[in-house]
């Protein structure tokens, strides 16, 4: 019969420990299509084939249709509800308090509800505005245009640590031209062409010595760490969210140039100098020359034309890393210290270690009853309740030893 042993109180310790995990996100798993997920639930109806977009995209690991890749993290944008961007593009609001946009301006209200969501899950309040740096005085440091990066629980754990987040980021974007020729436009758009120049870091170094926290819990502020003093974004850390002021992140008075998804009727059959493809606009041509990312991107582009943008241009395509942190992982330990003293468990439980026909302990030999003492080898200790269920086993690596002149303690760990 197994030999039982009270454990009190005072044998059993509480404790917590942290578990960090490096996590590289590399430039091609973000600008690849195999590897970026996309999810088209938004269809606009009348002029021409309407616009079918995304309101989120997901970036894995690897090509997303094989069952081993694992979602890395979503990727989306936002626009607040009381900047230039939608006032200049709103022209009113309907009897149902509805914000009304015209033909290009695509998915403002999904832009808009974007923001507000992440204001209400982050800040308590779907009206409030981010700002950057977190605590701030000045209108200056409202962030009006958004990127989200929200990463996935798998990859976030408990917490991102502060102070490790880096993201390599290319503020300048492809050069481009445009040229007015006699016979034909000649276009080199830079929308979708991938950034080689103009990078820079983001990073949340100076977090851990200014501990910030807001209704979705510890944030702390992301700077370009060529200038600490410039704050670009947030980085809620128990959340894994990051939010990016694309108006500090990018070159606001690059030209961009492209063509994107639109209500256009044009016929194909009638394309030709300044016209543009059934379902489509060509932002930055000869019409707009002017247009920039800011406003002009962001009001008159579906989700998925930022979010290409951003995630195939931005971030550049190569092995290289584009994103890096360390995770938290919180580890609830109990220790519990299982003490055997001298005169306790020299006995095995186990029905051979008595000899049935004579009723002998086998570890003595026979005539040294009076020289020799029992033994065991301990390799198991069970935990058990009041009413002996048995709750949990720990296996030792290796016998140990057990006899009348050692005391042994056994530290079991359950973690959880």
């Amino acid at each position: 019969m197994a030999t039982y042993k009270e454990i009190s109180d005072s044998d059993i310790q509480t404790t917590k420990s942290f578990l960090n995990q490096l996590v590289d996100v590399i430039q091609e798993d973000i600008s690849g299509s195999s590897t970026r997920k996309t999810y088209q639930v938004f269809v606009t109806g009348g002029v021409g084939p309407g616009v079918t977009s995304s309101l989120f995209q997901t970036v894995y690991d690897q090509d997303f249709s094989l069952q081993t890749a694992n979602p890395v993290f979503d990727i989306t944008v936002g626009i607040f509800s009381g900047s230039d961007a939608v006032v200049s593009c709103s022209t009113g609001v309907d009897t149902a308090g509805k914000v009304l946009f015209p033909s290009n301006s695509i998915m403002m209200r999904e832009k808009i509800s974007n923001y507000r969501q992440f204001a209400q899950i982050l800040l308590g309040d779907a009206s409030k505005q981010f700002t950057s740096p977190f605590i701030t005085q000045t209108t200056t440091d409202a962030i009006d245009h958004a990127m989200f990066i929200c990463f996935k629980r798998l990859f976030s754990r408990d917490s991102i640590k502060r102070e490790t987040f880096a993201m390599k980021f290319f503020q300048s974007a492809s050069a481009t031209q445009y040229r007015v020729r006699s016979d034909k436009n000649e276009r080199h758009p830079n929308l979708f062409s991938t950034s080689e120049s103009g990078s820079a870091i983001f990073t949340d170094v100076g977090a851990a010595s200014s501990q910030l926290t807001a209704f979705g819990g510890p944030v702390g502020n992301v700077v370009n760490s060529a200038n600490t003093a410039e704050s670009v974004g947030l980085m809620f850390y128990d959340q894994g969210i990051g939010i990016f002021d694309l108006a500090k992140v990018l070159s606001g008075s690059q030209h961009m140039s492209g063509a994107i998804s639109a209500m256009n009727a044009v016929d194909p059959e009638s394309v030709g100098l300044g016209k543009t493809l059934l379902g489509s606009s060509d932002m930055g041509g000869s019409s707009n020359g002017d247009a920039k990312f800011i406003p002009d991107f962001m009001t008159s582009g579906s989700i998925d034309d930022i979010v290409n943008h951003l995630s195939s241009c931005r971030f550049s395509s190569g092995s290289n890393t584009a994103m890096t942190f360390q995770n938290l992982t919180g580890i609830n330990s109990t220790l519990i210290f299982c003490r055997a003293t001298a005169d306790q468990f020299n006995f095995s439980s186990n029905p051979t270690y008595v000899s049935p026909s004579d009723n002998r302990i086998r570890v003595i030999q026979i005539g040294q009853e009076a020289t020799q003492k029992a033994f065991s080898f301990i390799t198991t200790v069970g935990l058990y309740d009041a009413n002996d269920n048995l709750l949990a086993v720990a296996k030792l690596s290796r016998p140990i030893e057990k006899n009348d002149e050692k005391d042994i303690t056994i530290r079991v760990r359950l973690d959880f």
